[in-house]
């Protein structure tokens, strides 16, 4: 799942060169308020419609223009989560992707990693949410799942990240086909796991917001 199999070739980029007017017509001939600018096959930040409305200047070319989400970039070869991460931590909607030169290869919506991410890790389906917290050394997703099924119920995915409140450790988040989760909890406590946070959904998803918001959690942006 890697950020340059999720490309949307239907955002054009802007040059430096183009004026202002030239982002507006596009936004809405794409339906969008973002588009991204580059610069000589390099990626410079994106342009949005609140951008062009503050503006008030048509004619103005992009070049002299201050963009936004400059950092907002993966290369190409990173997970699709590391296209929510940067999205979710410069608060733009689209991750501009590069190649190992450094020159841009088009952008990931988030819609569009989130679509991604959300069919690869089960999140849409009912059920809870576990997060552990352990030293690598402890996983085994295999010793996990068998304290879990000791409960009669399963590990529909796992994600593993890093335990920003101890760098020596991991989390790791357990999307679980159950929606009571109260037992499971303390049969992996009882074995020794520390479960440093879970929620459960009693009903599906429902909107693209709902939709968001449960992926935010699961993967703790």
């Amino acid at each position: 799942m890697r950020a340059i199999e999720f490309i949307n070739n239907l955002i054009p980029p802007l040059k430096f060169t183009d004026k202002v007017k030239l982002g507006l017509s596009w936004m809405e001939e794409i339906r969008t308020d973002i588009i991204p600018v580059v610069d000589k096959g390099l990626f410079k930040g994106f342009i949005t419609d609140e951008i062009i409305y503050e503006l008030n200047d048509p004619e103005k070319t992009l070049g002299i223009v201050e963009l936004v989400g400059s950092a907002s970039i993966v290369q190409e070869d990173r997970h699709i989560y590391d296209v929510l991460r940067v999205s979710s931590e410069n608060e733009v909607s689209m991750v501009a992707v590069l190649d190992k030169e450094l020159k841009y290869l088009g952008v990931v919506t988030q819609e569009g990693a989130i679509s991604a991410f959300t069919d690869s890790i089960s999140i849409q389906s009912q059920g809870g949410v576990l997060i552990l917290s352990m030293f690598m050394t402890d996983y085994s997703l295999y010793d996990i799942a068998r304290v879990v099924e000791s409960e009669n119920a399963k590990v529909l995915s796992s994600f593993i990240s890093d335990d920003p409140l101890d760098d020596s450790k991991i989390k790791v988040t357990l999307k679980i086909d159950q929606v009571e989760l109260r037992h499971i909890k303390a049969t992996l406590e009882r074995f020794g796991y520390k479960v440093i946070d879970h929620y459960q959904e009693e009903e599906g998803i429902n909107s693209d917001q709902d939709r968001l918001g449960n992926l935010m959690r699961f993967l703790d942006i």
